[in-house]
């Protein structure tokens, strides 16, 4: 590590000024920062802590949306959104461990879009909204590829809003050792048609399954997508599996969570 200045800014406002000072950088959860500074990957001359602002925290759910305040934990949405959008509240509780939980929060999740986080297929599927300190941003619009997005300097995600489906599932195939998900897939359907997000699985991040929605809108079933297969040209190969395994899970983990679904 090296010396750098924190500042605990309590409101959003103050927050945006003190990132606007020379190599500033927020701070949500630090479940990724605090190791990348450790590794010396990174060395930003402030740390902006976003753990004390009020307005950031918090979960509410009314017509059909859930709204999650940026800076709220992983635990606390798995407490708190269960009985409003289950599904999401098991993804929230299956992040990580208890420590990841209580200080990793879903603002600092969905900021860093990391290509094997979980929240990014849970916003994605539920064709939610990235609320910064500036704008909304839909989540077609906001995940732009690994560890990218499409916030602007000096932007803070304060909230993110989730469309509640009428039924919804995460299947998560455990990477035992980092605990994120090898490949993960959040199945929601909606009247209007279903949404199919896969986390884990590919070199640009979070994406759609376009081929699965089409087949699960027309018939939500297993065998509607038995036949299909994930494109596997730009699939993650690693030493815990190679691109054409994580294109099959991808599969796998979709029936599962359809069948999950229908059960």
């Amino acid at each position: 590590m090296y010396n750098f200045d924190v500042e605990m800014p309590s409101t959003i406002a103050d927050a945006v000024t003190a990132l606007a000072r020379d190599e500033a950088q927020p701070l949500s959860g630090g479940q990724t920062l605090i190791p990348t500074l450790k590794a010396r990957l990174a060395a930003p001359s402030v740390l902006v802590s976003l753990h004390g602002i009020a307005e950031m925290k918090g979960v509410s759910a009314q017509d059909g949306t859930v709204t999650i305040g940026g800076a709220t934990t992983h635990a606390t949405v798995a407490g708190e959104v269960a009985d409003a959008y289950p599904a999401l509240a098991s993804l929230a509780g299956r992040i990580g461990d208890p420590a990841v939980r209580n200080r990793g929060t879903i603002g600092g999740s969905v900021a860093n879009n990391d290509p094997s986080a979980c929240y990014p297929a849970g916003v994605l599927a539920s064709n939610g909204t990235v609320v910064t300190n500036t704008r909304e941003i839909a989540a077609d619009d906001y995940f732009l590829g690994m560890f990218e997005t499409a916030l602007e300097e000096g932007e803070i995600v304060t909230a993110v809003k989730f469309k509640i489906p009428e039924a919804a599932h995460y299947e998560k195939h455990l990477q035992p050792a980092s605990r994120f998900p090898l490949v993960a897939v959040f199945v929601a359907k909606f009247a209007d048609g279903v949404r199919v997000a896969v986390t884990g699985a590919s070199e640009n991040g979070v994406f759609r399954w376009t081929e699965a929605e089409t087949a699960l809108s027309a018939d939500f079933s297993v065998e509607a997508v038995a036949g299909l297969k994930a494109d596997g040209s730009s699939m993650i190969s690693d030493l815990h599996g190679s691109g054409a395994y994580r294109a099959h899970l991808v599969g796998v983990m979709t029936k599962r969570a359809v069948a999950a679904i229908n059960a």
